[in-house]
């Protein structure tokens, strides 16, 4: 099977190029070309996991996707965050989410606790 290691980008390419090739001649699982195929994804996951980490999202940016993605409003927030001129200081990065708004996102919204404790990255 001579499968390598990615260790260089030359390496994470080639793997790339090879995951793309096998994609397109679909194979089935538990045919050695199937096989070939996982262990290449497992080996470019793991590289990139280690050399191309994705950073937490700011926790305002979470909360404005989750609006955008839901079709959520500044009013559906009142009773999470607190009065419109709360949830506007919130979104606007002027007041910081508290202990009790954090938890009622996460339970309302389903954001991840871990993105919503993050420092928020000027806007």
């Amino acid at each position: 099977m001579d499968i390598r290691a990615i260790h260089t980008e030359a390496d994470y390419r080639a793997a790339l190029q090879e995951i793309s090739a096998l994609m397109e001649s679909d194979p089935d699982l538990g045919t050695p070309e199937g096989d070939r195929l996982d262990i290449l994804v497992t080996l470019v996951q793991a590289y990139e996991a280690k050399h191309m980490p994705i950073a937490a999202p700011d926790p305002v940016e979470a909360i404005k996707f989750r609006m955008e993605q839901s079709g959520l409003s500044v009013k559906d927030l009142e009773p999470i965050i607190g009065k419109r001129n709360r949830v506007y200081e919130v979104l606007n990065r002027k007041r910081p989410l508290t202990l009790a708004m954090i938890r009622r996102l996460h339970k309302s919204l389903g954001i991840p606790a871990n993105v919503l404790i993050a420092e928020t990255t000027a806007g």
